[in-house]
This record gives structure tokens, sequence and C-alpha cells, in this order.
């Protein structure tokens, strides 16, 4: 058994699979997803778990080098989530909700939480550890 970090087997074993300029979907629970992209399902009920939860794990696990967000998420909750990881989350992209949704079938997967909040999405490109 895993000692520390995501210990989800799916999850873990997507991100070991991650290479440089991979994309990586973290959406809401509303978020449209193609069919023909590898979704980890970990919405459980409204809310459980929260978007951000689930972006903090993946950040402490992967390496961004950039990350597209919504133009629309920017004045809500979820930009507020972004701005206070900025220096995590690399250079920001801005694109409209309708373009992140297309961008969804580039991923090399996606992962959906039980987040209620709008425009809780974002587009992670992995970058490399040194």
């Amino acid at each position: 058994m895993k000692r520390r970090g995501i210990v989800h087997a799916e999850l873990s074993r997507q991100i070991a699979l991650l290479g440089h300029t991979d994309r990586v979907v973290v959406g809401d629970m509303g978020l449209p997803l193609p069919r023909s992209v590898p979704v980890v399902d970990l919405a459980l009920l409204p809310g459980i778990p929260r978007f951000i939860e689930v972006l903090d794990a993946l950040l402490d696990e992967i390496v961004v080098e950039s990350h597209t967000v919504a133009r629309e998420s920017l004045d809500g909750q979820a930009g507020r989530w972004f701005d206070a990881r900025a220096d995590r989350l690399g250079t920001r992209a801005e694109v409209t909700h309708d373009e992140l949704k297309r961008m969804t079938a580039s991923a090399a997967f996606a992962v959906r939480t039980g987040e209620a909040t709008p425009y809780s999405n974002v587009v992670l490109h992995c970058g490399v550890p040194f």
C-alpha cells in the first residue's frame, strides 16, 4: 500500500502515465466530457469531493507548466482558487467556457469532482521536473 500521496488506484495509474505536454482536465460535476477521454470519476455527492481538494492533491503529484481556464471562471470562487495557486499552476491561458469544453477532447485523462460551483474547471498542461 502507498504510504503517501494519491491512493486512488486509477487516478494514481493515470498520473504515472503522464508525459511532458500532456493535458489533464479537472472538472466540476457538470462538465461534459468526451467518451473518448478516460475519466476518473471521483464524484460521490454534490460538493464531495470539492474541486479544490482534488486540484491540490494533483498539484502535489504532477509538474504543471501552464493551465487553461474559462474566462467566465475568473470573477467567481474558481478564479480565487486559481489565483491563490498561481505559483503552482504556471502560465495562465484564458479561453471561453465553450473553448475549454472543446479542449477536453485532447486530454490524456479527466478527473470529475463533486464540485457544484459554476466554472470550476481547469486544463493542466504537464511539465517536467528538471
